[in-house]
């Protein structure tokens, strides 16, 4: 049993003023492992206090320091990959190609964040008039449990390289791995209060964040829910937010597509992260005149995903996070079967053989309309729906007809065509045969999947403000 009861405040690990403890899951065993002693106002308001003093000296530093101090966090980061890996597999079961993605990626984060500050124009010459970009004031950075140490490093890392100053509120259903993090920066040796770190709820931590004077910034990824009560709550200082919120996103198979590879590029793009992924391709469109060929394909392909022990090797999905989020997915599953959906693999319970665990099997429906609850609702969980179209024009307003806008993936042998219909679709980001991620692009969604854009100097951009100066 680990417990966890202090937070990084000012440079330093502090104990929690907060009393209260939640417990610590291992969501393959459903096993307490340990407790975290949650922050509390007090706590918050203490760690923007040390933020706010340590931001002057941070909005000096120049270029070649900034680059220093993310350096060091790297290189920190990079000395405890083997402790971030032990954390994920405990407390979030992510399965082992997964998990090892899960530790490399901070430290490649941060790498891609010290890229765009070494090159980046902080000011520049528009006619007559000098643009100086500064940096915004503190930032309040909130991140998920879906790959907690990923989003602290990368949101901290930018704040940091804009000469921001910051404060983390990570999930506390991730305190391992913020553990990790914490640890890697007072290894860094980081100036005191330019990153601060305070485990706690959303309701107590995170609404000081958003209601702070002192916080001139929010960036925060989860769901639309709670992104829509951080706007309201942060309108009144008029914070700077960047939202990057939930997604129902659409793959459209057109009907040149070869039906197995297609089917195998789907269903990666739907179990992603167990399906516990923002960007999930979770509606799967395909063409009325080929249906039964696709669906046979797809049938198969996620017949063959295997579910279970997430340390073993050939395990592909996971479990959920926790015994509520399995709940969710469960109640999901029992919807599309009374909403009339016509399961073609998997269903309610968990994987043969499995009898603890928050295991979902992963499940296909077909015969879904898009007006039906789970093709409308972020799920969260191996659960993907399949939707005929008629012809490309209905497959792009199908797409198009949801909520969200985070991501989407077109499928198609001629690329050209399928480049064509990924042009027409409301969303962020729109693959095309590929789930490959450029990191130095923009990432963000549209509609209801968020406001701003994180990644590449577009990410740095948004820590940073514009102030033009013309001499006469």
């Amino acid at each position: 049993m680990q417990r966890i009861d202090q937070h990084f405040i000012n440079g330093a690990f502090v104990a929690s003023h907060g009393q209260h403890h939640a417990n610590l899951h291992n969501p393959a065993t459903e096993a307490v492992i340990g407790t975290v002693q949650l922050g509390d106002a007090v706590d918050a308001e203490r760690a923007v206090a040390a933020a706010k003093a340590a931001l002057p000296a941070q909005a000096a530093r120049s270029v070649a320091e900034r680059l220093a101090m993310l350096g060091r966090f790297r290189d920190a980061m990079a000395e405890r990959q083997d402790a971030l890996h032990a954390a994920v597999l405990a407390e979030y079961g992510a399965p082992s190609a997964r998990s090892r993605w899960m530790v490399e990626h901070p430290v490649q984060v941060i790498d891609e964040a010290m890229r765009v500050l070494a090159d980046f124009p902080f000011q520049r010459g528009v006619g007559q008039a000098q643009v100086h970009l500064l940096p915004v004031g503190v930032a309040g950075l909130i991140t998920p449990w879906n790959s907690n140490a990923s989003f602290i490093c990368g949101k901290l890392a930018t704040a940091l390289a804009a000469g921001c100053t910051a404060v983390v509120k990570p999930s506390e259903m991730s305190a391992l791995q913020t553990q990790v993090v914490m640890e890697a920066l007072h290894a860094a040796q980081l100036p005191a209060g330019v990153a601060n770190i305070v485990n706690g709820l959303g309701q107590d931590v995170g609404a000081v964040l958003s209601a702070s004077p002192d916080v001139a910034k929010i960036s925060f990824t989860g769901s639309t829910a709670t992104g829509r009560a951080i706007l309201r709550s942060s309108a009144d200082t008029f914070k700077r937010v960047t939202l990057e919120l939930g997604g129902k996103s659409p793959t459209v198979i057109l009907d040149d597509a070869d039906p197995q590879a297609a089917a195998a590029l789907a269903v990666q793009a739907g179990f992603i992260n167990s399906g516990q992924a923002c960007i999930a391709g979770t509606r799967i469109l395909v063409p009325e005149s080929r249906r039964a060929v696709f669906e046979d394909a797809l049938a198969a392909a996620v017949r063959a995903v295997r579910s279970g022990d997430p340390r073993d090797a050939a395990t592909t999905v996971g479990p959920m996070v926790s015994e509520r989020q399995w709940q969710r997915v469960q109640g999901y599953i029992t919807t599309g079967i009374a909403e009339g959906a016509r399961l073609l693999a998997g269903g309610e319970g968990r994987p043969e053989g499995l009898q603890k665990g928050w295991f979902v099997r992963p499940t296909l429906f077909t015969d879904v309309r898009n007006d039906m609850t789970i093709a409308r609702e972020e799920i969260f969980g191996p659960v993907l729906c399949v939707i005929g179209y008629r012809d490309e024009e209905e497959a792009v307003a199908i797409a198009n007809d949801t909520a969200y806008g985070l991501s989407a993936l077109v499928i198609g042998s001629d690329e050209a065509r399928a480049t064509a219909v990924a042009r027409q679709i409301q969303s962020g980001r729109v693959l095309v045969n590929t789930l490959r991620h450029e990191p130095m692009a923009p990432f963000g969604g549209m509609k209801q999947s968020g406001i701003g854009r994180e990644s590449g100097a577009w990410g740095l951009e948004a820590f940073l403000e514009a102030q033009t100066l013309v001499v006469g």
